[in-house]
């Protein structure tokens, strides 16, 4: 009896070690996971912070500009409509002939007066219209340097490479090192990058008209998703009773949560524009589209809020004579409100982040003025993203990583905010 009873414990111990051994196996099978997981999302944001990072900064020339009150204001009226239409170009081509007087065939000023922005005389106008009485002085001024310049500066053009090899000639790159002997070259940051639209010109490109389409858009899918989706979810929960018809409904709204998100896109295309009319590429369409695709998930997290109140809550409220409307307005809602909140910033964060629905409705045009409404055409910034990665320019690929880095900083923040809101509201019960 003893040797059987021993046998079964060396029997149970060996078990027992195997078992111990499968689950260290195991535990280090996940640790191996999650770490890989980690090494791959560094090694992406390495990749975009290394290529987008110099995006927020932009190379500067200075020009000794002349303001010819010949060329600027013939009449010396100071009309700003005689102002606005100047030749100041023409003014970025005289100081670049007066810096470098060797430059005298056609071909080579060509190639000189490319090494500045097509921008820099806009640069110069916004500056004669807010101060006039720059007409008839001689100043030190920075302008915009070209994209390719841009490029060379900041090192992602290699200078030792044949000629042939690269867009920046030999000439070029030698008038460029004279001027940064002479303390003409520098990098500053970029505020255009954040305040102007789209442009044909990487140098002129910027962010701004895609972040205030996504923030109108954003605005639009938050005011109608959020109490349409708290309404169904209380009356789901709360009111509906249990049938066949409710049940429809839930698993209707599951499914909902799971179709992709261009089928949105196209039923946006066919119901507000084609059908009732509304303006293509506008925000208001935009945010439409994006409610029908975020309700279904902003409605599950209200009903989980909601089943998350205790239902002693409720029976105490009833007990002493609140109605069921007072019970749920004043005493489940409040507590299921962190929660709800908590869904839908996730919801916003997902909708943020969408952009084929958004290029089924027309937002993929090509927007160069800062949208000032809902009603005016506008683009996102995923979709802005989009429309950057496909352009062929050298110039274009540090922009749009730069850009990504904005949108990771968007969706980022509103997942911390989701994150705060449940910690600093949740209630365990």
């Amino acid at each position: 009896m003893n040797d059987s009873a021993g046998k079964t414990v060396d029997l149970v111990k060996a078990g027992l070690h195997r078992r111990h051994r499968r689950e260290r196996r195991f535990r280090l099978l996940g640790l191996g996971a999650i770490v890989i997981g980690l090494s791959l999302v560094g090694m992406l944001f390495t990749d975009i912070v290394s290529k987008g990072y110099t995006g927020f900064f932009q190379t500067g020339i200075r020009l000794q500009i002349d303001f010819d009150p010949q060329r600027l204001d013939p009449e010396g009226n100071r009309d700003p409509a005689v102002l606005s239409a100047a030749d100041y170009a023409g003014l970025v081509k005289q100081a670049l002939r007066t810096a470098f007087p060797d430059v005298k065939s056609r071909r080579d000023k060509r190639a000189l007066y490319r090494i500045i922005s097509s921008g820099a005389a806009l640069e110069l106008r916004a500056m004669v219209l807010s101060d006039p009485g720059l007409i008839g002085t001689s100043r030190p001024v920075w302008l915009t340097a070209d994209d390719d310049i841009d490029m060379l500066v900041k090192g992602h053009v290699d200078r030792t490479l044949p000629e042939t090899s690269r867009r920046v000639k030999d000439k070029v790159i030698g008038w460029l090192e004279r001027l940064e002997r002479e303390g003409a070259v520098t990098t500053r940051f970029n505020p255009p990058f954040f305040t102007h639209g789209d442009s044909r010109e990487p140098e002129q490109a910027g962010i701004g008209g895609a972040v205030m389409g996504s923030l109108y858009t954003i605005l639009v899918t938050f005011l109608l998703s959020f109490p349409l989706a708290v309404a169904t979810a209380v009356y789901l929960e709360e009111y509906a009773p249990v049938n066949r018809w409710s049940d429809l409904i839930e698993v209707n709204i599951n499914n909902l949560a799971a179709v992709p998100s261009i089928v949105f896109g196209l039923l946006g295309l066919a119901v507000f524009i084609n059908f009732f009319s509304l303006p293509r590429s506008a925000p208001l369409v935009g945010g439409l589209v994006l409610t029908l695709m975020t309700l279904p998930t902003i409605i599950i997290a209200s009903r989980a809020a909601l089943k998350s109140v205790p239902p002693s809550i409720r029976e105490a409220a009833l007990g002493v004579g609140a109605s069921k409307l007072q019970t749920i307005t004043h005493h489940v809602l409040p507590l299921a409100m962190p929660g709800m909140l908590t869904g839908t910033i996730i919801g916003m964060a997902q909708a943020l982040g969408e952009s084929a629905p958004l290029l089924m409705i027309g937002m993929v045009a090509f927007i160069v003025d800062v949208p000032q409404g809902v009603l005016d055409p506008a683009t996102v910034l995923p979709v802005q993203v989009y429309l950057w990665a496909d352009s062929p320019e050298r110039a274009f690929v540090e922009r749009t990583s730069a850009a990504i880095m904005v949108l990771l900083a968007f969706l980022t923040t509103m997942n911390l905010l989701a994150v705060i809101l449940r910690r600093r509201f949740e209630r365990r019960w």
